[in-house]
């Protein structure tokens, strides 16, 4: 590989010493001593990020609005519902960042956003019509786009309209993504007197050369005002995402914006791979495929910043992530009950999920959505008084117990088998036959152990979960899909 060694005293043949001492006399194991280049060509490969299962490239059109709102209404069979996050999806932005790969409406039009919070509350009563069940919210995230794109008025009257609707826990987590460059300390206190109580910072890279190749320029100053405004407001987490694989990007440039998102000490911090698809993803047409890191220098990008992370005292989540060992996401990892679902990681119970707004997911009880991507399909629709439901599908009895499987490995880390098997009524080393012998590969590399009782992950494994989870993909395993899926270091 390109510089890299495993040895972790001397992280990379080609960096200078200040860089080097990052390390210099960590004498306890460590997971990420443990990267090698061998394991590490053994096991990157293309794999879905699991934000749900099935990925919703799997939805048909056949499952519509009607098929939706029958779910709704079944929330409360037997007298039980389980509980219920609720995301907002915001796809406004003022300016166009080449590498984004979301559903975004780019404009400087302020009006354009509280025409969208109108349809945004016809929508939400729509589903308010059929949702049978409690209304207690778990979990609520706005994401985007920049849902900061709204102005003060328009964010108090949004977060009105869902309060008045759904009551919310006293412990519910309530967080939204942040452009650092669209707000101040007043908007910061604004969301705390709101009640979001986690935000996350879009930094991507602190680099000049790597800012212009992307078009997003934003200062550390600039994203260390907005820290301290958020820290002033007492939020209980703030995360900081992070992209590796940008052009222009070398080893000596992240390893410069990694020490300043260290200096800003946050809560997490999500170090995601670029995956460049300029067929799919029309911004990415802006970015020469030349000036892009090779794939070699891609993987020393990664583990550069896993050591640099780790190297600080963060926790190793799985997935890109890490957290100080104090958070809540750390701590809920080492008690073995870190939750994956549709909204990422949390300490919430696994239940039902309401996606409202343009390309929002739902996932109700065994049922999937996706609305429409359009802006224009997702108003007309709504003007007719229909749900924007363009495609989802039902899942079948083998996609629920693949689903709880996978995201056990990727919260706790942890398959019990026994509880598997009395869940889903199934013979679990008989069902998972093929799988088991698939992960036999893993716990030869020391990924995972294995026995009659359980399957865990082992902390180097937890740099490889969308590998080990993909075993029990069976839509992977068919070979869909894979195209659009980045490495997964």
């Amino acid at each position: 590989m390109h510089g890299l060694t495993g040895n972790a005293d001397l992280m990379w043949i080609n960096l200078p010493l200040w860089r080097c001492r990052i390390v210099r006399g960590m004498h306890a194991p460590s997971p990420i001593a443990a990267l090698s280049p061998e394991l590490i060509r053994q096991f990157d490969r293309p794999a879905p990020c699991y934000a749900s299962y099935p990925a919703a490239d799997r939805f048909v059109e056949a499952f519509d609005a009607q098929a939706h709102t029958a779910w709704l209404a079944r929330r409360n069979i037997g007298g039980f519902a389980r509980p219920l996050a609720l995301y907002v999806h915001l796809p406004f932005c003022e300016s166009l960042c080449y590498f984004c790969n979301c559903n975004k409406v780019i404009t400087r039009e302020p009006g354009r956003a509280l025409h969208y919070l109108h349809y945004l509350e016809r929508e939400l009563a729509l589903h308010l019509t059929h949702l049978h069940g409690s209304r207690s919210i778990t979990h609520l995230h706005w994401g985007g786009g920049t849902p900061t794109f709204l102005n003060g008025a328009e964010l108090r009257s949004l977060m009105r309209m869902l309060r008045n609707q759904f009551e919310f826990t006293p412990a519910a987590q309530i967080s939204i993504e942040i452009d650092p460059r669209t707000v101040g300390s007043e908007t910061i206190g604004l969301l705390a007197e709101l009640g979001f109580n986690r935000v996350t910072l879009g930094v991507q890279d602190f680099d000049p050369a790597v800012q212009r190749a992307v078009n997003r320029h934003q200062s550390f100053e600039m994203t260390q005002a907005v820290m301290q405004a958020a820290r002033a407001a007492r939020f209980g987490a703030i995360d900081v995402e992070l992209i590796c694989g940008l052009p222009q990007q070398t080893l000596d440039s992240f390893g410069r914006t990694h020490e300043r998102v260290l200096a800003l000490e946050p809560d997490r911090i999500a170090l995601y791979r670029y995956t460049h698809l300029p067929a799919r993803f029309k911004p990415q047409r802006h970015i020469a495929a030349t000036d892009l890191p090779g794939a070699a220098l891609q993987l020393d990008l990664f583990v550069l910043a896993a050591r640099q992370f780790t190297a600080a005292g963060y926790v190793t989540i799985g997935l890109g992530h890490f957290a100080k060992p104090a958070d809540e996401w750390a701590r809920a990892l080492r008690a073995g009950h870190l939750q994956r679902s549709g909204l990422g990681y949390g300490t919430a119970p696994d239940g039902d999920l309401l996606g409202i707004g343009v390309s929002a997911i739902s996932q109700i009880g065994p049922a999937c959505s996706q609305n429409s991507r359009s802006l224009e399909d997702y108003y007309d629709r709504l003007d007719q008084k229909q749900l924007p439901v363009a495609r989802g599908m039902v899942l079948t009895a083998d996609d629920l117990v693949r689903r709880g499987v996978i995201m056990a490995l990727l919260g706790q880390g942890e398959v019990t088998l026994e509880s598997v098997a009395i869940a889903h009524l199934i013979d679990f080393a008989h069902y998972f036959a093929r799988e088991l012998r698939a992960l036999e590969a893993f716990e030869q590399a020391g990924l995972v152990q294995v026995d009659a009782a359980s399957i865990t992950v082992t902390p180097v494994g937890r740099y490889f979960l969308p590998a080990i989870a993909m075993v029990f993909d069976r839509y992977a395993a068919a070979g869909a899909a894979q195209a659009a899926c980045a490495k997964i270091i």
